[in-house]
């Protein structure tokens, strides 16, 4: 999977045959296991098999049971493997040992992750946010470095670089995750920048957060095919994580309002810490949103329990007190429509079909208008300050001057419509 040049860059391989293996503790991993095979398709591998060990404690060494390696070594070899993927992450120490003693390469989680991610990002934001995730997972390994994160090429056989080429390798690791953190603060205050622009027109935003493959890019487009504006659609797959970088775009409605509609990268159960805090100056954009759209895939049998991963991490970003509408997808193919448990105001659409599409827009307008009131003021030109903060914070829709002062018609919002209701125009 991940390996790295002398300029610690990815090194991207393709055709992987490989055996899952997970660890059951305690609580049952059966629904892990089908999502990390999951993973492992999108990362272009073939799954030949699967174990499962049951154990009190992983084993310091090799996390499994030595008999288990030892299984898991001959399954290697009658299945013509060459990768390993542990459902957990492994220590350092850990990923060398298994690698001595299968003679594959031996990947975990985590590592699977990162590699997807930096398969996926296509911004120049979202390259420097994945290469910070995997040089913040690779420096406390150095010294367990093993076939898969080898600077030699990761080939059966080939050891990692001596204990002086890891001290120089851990400077120049370090000074890299320096340099990308400050072109990471630059974008950062770039996107300020822009945001502050949005605050200014009082465009509300909405963003679409929810699990991975759960159709938020699907429901984006079928909301910019609405708006008449297929040319701006994102892309979207059925597979996990088709996208990573956060996509803005201005819905335009019917009745004439709009909104900025922002699609966010989908997450997963034991997302890497790493790499949530990577993209959390992508996801802080979420903490401005006037609304939160919590998209399910309303098809998928454990949707309760992707609920609740994402629930997580919108409380991580510090938006969980955010204005929040459930909206269940792929209804069109669901066994059942599904009922909220959340007690959340909740909508079930097929972004495929555009069925009920038509209700939820109806919602939104109601979270994010619903304090609008249509009028017409006459604005004595004595009080141009009031003119001039109407003009900044309502949605005129049309300006006339008249003897007595400027007619301002359009959308107020409720509290500056009863402060200066002693203006409104009834006869219009």
């Amino acid at each position: 999977m991940v390996r790295f040049n002398e300029n610690n860059e990815t090194i991207n391989e393709e055709e992987y045959n490989a055996v899952l293996v997970g660890l059951q503790l305690k609580q049952d991993i059966t629904r892990s296991m089908e999502e990390l095979e999951g993973l492992a398709e999108a990362a272009g591998v073939t799954v030949l098999g699967q174990m499962i060990q049951s154990l009190e404690r992983p084993n310091t060494a090799t996390f499994i049971g030595k008999g288990k390696v030892q299984e898991l070594a001959e399954l290697c070899t009658n299945m013509d493997v060459d990768t390993v993927i542990f459902d957990s992450e492994l220590s350092g120490m850990q990923l060398r040992n298994l690698e001595d003693a299968l003679g594959v390469r031996v990947i975990d989680r985590t590592i699977l992750i990162l590699d997807i991610f930096a398969k996926r990002a296509t911004s120049k934001e979202g390259k420097l946010q994945v290469e910070l995730a995997q040089l913040q997972y690779r420096l406390p390994r150095l010294t367990g470095f093993g076939k898969s994160l080898s600077r030699l090429g990761g080939g059966i056989g080939t050891r990692g670089p001596g204990e002086k080429k890891l001290e120089t390798d851990r400077r120049h690791i370090e000074s890299r995750m320096e340099d990308i953190k400050s072109e990471l603060f630059k974008a950062r205050r770039t996107r300020q920048v822009q945001r502050a622009g949005r605050e200014k027109s009082k465009t509300p935003i909405v963003a679409l957060m929810g699990y991975t493959n759960s159709g938020k890019s699907a429901l984006m487009n079928r909301l910019l095919a609405m708006s008449d504006k297929d040319d701006k659609q994102v892309m979207e797959r059925d597979m996990l994580f088709a996208t990573l970088d956060t996509s803005h775009r201005e819905i335009s409605l019917q009745s004439g309002d709009e909104f900025i509609l922002i699609d966010t990268v989908g997450f997963v159960s034991k997302l890497p810490h790493s790499l949530v805090e990577a993209f959390k100056s992508t996801l802080e954009e979420v903490q401005y949103a006037d609304l939160l759209l919590h998209v399910v895939d309303s098809a998928y049998e454990d949707k309760d329990f992707q609920i609740e991963v994402t629930d997580k991490v919108i409380k991580e970003i510090g938006a969980g007190d955010k204005d929040k509408i459930m909206v269940y997808n792929k209804i069109d193919i669901a066994d059942e429509i599904p009922l909220d448990a959340t007690g959340c105001e909740y909508v079930c659409v097929s972004a495929r079909t555009g069925e009920n599409i038509d209700e939820l827009i109806d919602v939104i307008k109601s979270k994010i208008f619903g304090d609008r009131v249509s009028a017409s003021m006459l604005i004595p030109y004595s009080r141009g300050d009031i003119t001039s903060y109407l003009l900044e914070n309502a949605r005129i829709e049309e300006t006339k001057y008249e003897n007595e002062g400027t007619v301002l018609t359009g959308n107020f919002d409720r509290k500056d419509y009863m402060k200066y209701q002693a203006y409104v125009r009834e006869d219009i």
